[in-house]
């Protein structure tokens, strides 16, 4: 089984950098994999991705040595354990609202004796039913990542015994929908945003597990002094909008500088 480019770094104490991509076209996710990108984040919440694109997105990463991981949709195990038969590096359950939940979770998506995850063995992270039995339960649990997010107030009163629980691999602080859970949408500076964001890093550490989180250029070192240690930044589509913003505002300039004044009859008749 190929080993996780995520899990190798982390556990040499190395910082994991990903990046968010939204399109469907596997090319995105083989460009953000040849800039050299520890993993990309493919996300079948909010996106409704067909499962050969989303099969294709995993080996255009693999190709360049890039882990991908896929945040799930929350329904049944099938729904779990699809993206890592792709052979997805990792994925990430979005919405963990109390202890069960996280227990529930471990057992779906973990080979005995930490869970009970359906066994297959004939797709790709099996090498298609070439893998020894023992040797591909025994790698899946050990070169697979999970992520248990943390984006509502709901599970903080049973954070430590989350982050105490065997079986999983990150904790990872959603910033936008825990806004959203206190009441202060999109108001990144709040208090308790800021105190949890902090907890969340402070029990994943605490408890041997990797914090991971969203992040900027402007905020990084900080939250790498928080102690997160996987952290995305970036999304193609902020990227090419910005770039295309960006374009834009050169013909503005060039327009300005040849008078800012539009030719007789270009007017725009919607100012």
């Amino acid at each position: 089984m190929r080993r996780s480019r995520v899990l190798e770094r982390l556990r040499a104490g190395k910082i994991a950098k990903c990046f968010k991509v939204n399109l469907n076209d596997p090319k995105v996710t083989e460009i953000v994999a040849i800039s050299g990108f520890d993993c990309v984040w493919l996300d079948q919440e909010h996106i409704s991705q067909d499962p050969s694109v989303l099969a294709a997105g995993v080996w255009a990463a693999k190709a360049h040595d890039t882990d991908v991981m896929v945040r799930v949709s929350r329904g049944s195990y099938s729904d779990y354990i699809k993206p890592l038969e792709m052979d997805a590096a990792g994925i990430l359950v979005p919405h963990i609202m109390n202890l069960e939940d996280a227990q529930n979770v471990i057992k779906m998506v973990r080979f005995h004796p930490l869970g009970r995850r359906p066994i297959d063995g004939g797709n790709a992270d099996g090498a298609y039913a070439t893998l020894d039995f023992k040797e591909y339960i025994q790698q899946a649990n050990k070169q697979r990542f999970v992520a248990l997010q943390i984006e509502d107030p709901e599970p903080l009163e049973d954070l430590e015994a989350i982050a105490a629980l065997e079986g999983y691999d990150m904790l990872f602080f959603g910033p936008g929908d825990f806004s959203q859970g206190i009441g202060a949408p999109g108001q990144w500076n709040h208090p308790r945003l800021i105190e949890t964001r902090k907890l969340v890093a402070e029990m994943a550490n605490k408890h041997g597990k990797y914090a991971a989180t969203v992040g900027n250029p402007d905020n990084l070192n900080e939250l790498m002094d928080m102690g997160y240690h996987f952290i995305s930044m970036g999304a193609d589509v902020v990227g090419l909008s910005t770039y295309c913003n960006s374009l834009l505002q050169g013909f503005k300039t060039g327009a300005e500088q040849k008078g800012g004044n539009s030719p007789k009859g270009t007017e725009s008749p919607y100012k």
